[in-house]
């Protein structure tokens, strides 16, 4: 072809294509003319030159316009309608414009959405085998419990009171156990269905969180963690929110703080005021969490170290449960660490409007 573009409109390919067949033809009249020039005029050359061309175009984009209509339109308009059904009816094609830039956009961006797409179901797969396998595992070790228990009560331990009691209140241990991870599940599930409705009240953020100190005193004593609130963490901040899911939220942080710091550590929490804001923080003295583990560390039966976690109790859903309140409450929640310094967890309230 004579012209050449990037992407060739129609108009632009038959009239290239017409100009090359007429050079060529002009070309041959040429010839026979230089061979015998009282054939015909040169002028007739011109003509028929001119004729060529128009006839050529007329011909041509015609051809490669109801060629393009037809079939490239086809791909364009079933890749747009998997883009946007809605607007596929109202498809209309400008054949003036450059219709391959057009259809190789679409089917490039297409091709984007869909291994986006396909990267996304992946994903989403991998989460669900995994939480699958979670919850069957830990399902499993209080079920496996019980069934020993209680067949070793029906093949005669049962007339042993000693035994029996002994028995008998670990199947309980178990059936709890059990009902927590029931429980939790549950709750979660609420969150992402919409089913949990927040009770949004003006309260004292401190008063709350001295409660649950309190109730975490014997907790802490017992691996001699002391519980403390920062210097300037002693003044009453009023936000708004749903108190009993807030004392979920601090209970299991400081909870956790406990279970996982260091004896003889300690367990601090501290107020920032930021506007419109409240950041809340909890930290401790314990062995840190490795960076590797934090963009995990939400997620459903999440466990740094397994044996441990469980060892400690608790059913691997306290911080997933603790982002779904924090996030349905429109707020953000962090967590920084250093090994063998500590970590801190960090969530966000919204401070009450002054009377």
């Amino acid at each position: 072809m004579l012209f050449s573009t990037k992407n060739p409109t129609p108009k632009i390919l038959a009239l290239s294509t017409a100009l090359t067949q007429s050079v060529i033809f002009a070309l041959i009249l040429i010839l026979f003319w230089l061979l015998d020039q009282s054939i015909f005029p040169f002028y007739f050359v011109f003509i028929v030159f001119t004729l060529q061309l128009f006839i050529s175009y007329l011909i041509i984009f015609n051809a490669l316009t109801k060629f393009i209509y037809e079939k490239v339109k086809v791909i364009y308009k079933s890749i747009h309608s998997l883009k946007a059904p809605k607007q596929a009816a109202k498809l209309k094609i400008d054949m003036s414009s450059p219709i391959l830039e057009q259809v190789e956009k679409e089917v490039t961006e297409w091709a984007k959405d869909w291994t986006k797409e396909i990267k996304y179901l992946k994903r989403t797969e991998q989460f669900r085998k995994e939480f699958i396998d979670n919850v069957s595992h830990e399902l499993k070790t209080p079920i496996f419990n019980m069934q020993g228990y209680l067949y070793t009560l029906q093949e005669g331990a049962i007339d042993e009171s000693e035994i029996r009691d002994k028995y008998l209140a670990r199947a309980i241990d178990n059936v709890e156990r059990i009902a927590l991870i029931v429980q939790d599940l549950n709750q979660i599930s609420k969150f992402e269905t919409g089913g949990i409705q927040l009770d949004y009240k003006k309260f004292d953020i401190l008063e709350l969180v001295q409660e649950v100190l309190s109730d975490m005193e014997i907790s802490a004593e017992k691996k001699q963690i002391s519980l403390e609130l920062k210097e300037h963490a002693h003044k009453s901040y009023f936000v708004s929110a749903d108190k009993e899911m807030i004392r979920q939220v601090l209970t299991n942080l400081i909870s956790n703080s406990i279970k996982y710091g260091k004896n003889q550590g300690k367990t601090l929490i501290g107020f920032y005021d930021l506007d419109k804001n409240l950041l809340v923080e909890i930290s401790d003295t314990g062995k840190g969490i490795s960076q590797e583990h934090l963009p995990r560390l939400f997620e459903r039966f999440y466990r740094i170290d397994k044996g441990r976690s469980r060892e400690e109790g608790g059913t691997g859903l306290g911080l997933s449960i603790v982002k779904h309140i924090i996030e349905a409450h429109n707020q953000t929640i962090n967590v920084r660490s250093r090994l063998e310094v500590g970590s801190t967890f960090g969530f966000t309230l919204e401070k009450a409007q002054k009377n």
